[in-house]
């Protein structure tokens, strides 16, 4: 029941409504009502958030732990994986668009692709977990086949490419969804990686920038598809946010009699 005291208004005649539950140190001290299941709600999503980041980081080292045992593998017993590489325009370099992203040239090929490939690797499995399992191939096919299709006669091979998929995904898919999630990851991932769009153009010799133009664009490619695959992530609504509006309480009674006091009386006309 609302309280008329002060306001002129009889109590018996204003209809009950609703206390909706509020959130806040400050609610607490004016002794509104809370929710006693926000707080539970709320630890209970910050304990599935933690278990999400940690399964992402964990399944991103998996796969970086595979390509440093192959590299390993063929180091310590020479191998020559010339074949795995790809070839542009060799019908028999088709394999390296699948097995390409696996190798790399040295120790330090290998090195500075794995930080890349740890981060934003991490990020997409935790912020789009549904969108990564189609976007991944998506970005390592394009990579590959673009090189394949329209790279220069050599041997390329390292997964520098979807690296620069994952970082172009991550920014753009940021850009379209604008949540509050996609729209830090999109900074974050800009902030850390945002000068591999300069490396997508021609530059250091020996470096395939073939691989990291066609990887970003499948990444670009894989934002605009797949933008709306993972559902809009939970948040704790805020304390203003479950106030009722002022504008919920008529400034009158309903039963009160209204007259308008800023209308003036008719005159009556003047005779001269």
């Amino acid at each position: 029941m609302l309280r008329g005291g002060g306001t002129g208004r009889d109590p018996d005649r204003l209809v009950d409504r609703p206390i909706r539950p509020k959130i806040g140190t400050m609610n607490v001290l004016r002794g509104d009502r809370i929710d006693p299941n926000a707080h539970l709600l709320a630890r209970r999503h910050a304990a599935r958030d933690r278990y999400r980041v940690g399964q992402a980081i964990g399944q991103t080292v998996v796969v970086l732990a595979l390509l440093w045992w192959l590299h390993a593998i063929r180091e310590i017993g020479d191998l020559a994986m010339a074949w795995a590489a790809i070839r542009p325009g060799d019908p028999a370099g088709l394999v390296g668009v699948l097995t390409g992203p696996l190798l790399h040239g040295s120790w330090g090929h290998l090195v500075s692709n794995t930080l890349p490939l740890l981060i934003l690797g991490s990020m997409a499995r935790y912020a789009y977990p549904r969108a990564l399992l189609w976007a991944l191939p998506l970005i390592w096919l394009a990579s590959g086949l673009g090189t394949w299709l329209l790279g220069r006669p050599s041997l390329h091979l390292g997964a520098s490419g979807v690296a620069h998929g994952l970082m172009f995904f991550l920014f753009v898919v940021g850009l379209l969804r604008r949540d509050r999630l996609a729209i830090v990851v999109a900074l974050l991932t800009f902030f850390l990686y945002g000068s591999m769009i300069w490396t997508i153009f021609p530059g250091e010799p020996g470096v395939s920038w073939e691989a990291h133009l066609y990887g970003a664009l499948g990444g670009v490619l894989a934002a605009v598809l797949l933008r709306g695959r993972d559902p809009l992530p939970w948040r704790a609504p805020y304390s203003w946010e479950l106030e009722p509006d002022e504008d919920e309480e008529p400034p009158w009674d309903p039963d009160e009699e209204v007259t308008d006091l800023d209308v003036e009386p008719a005159r009556r006309p003047t005779l001269h």
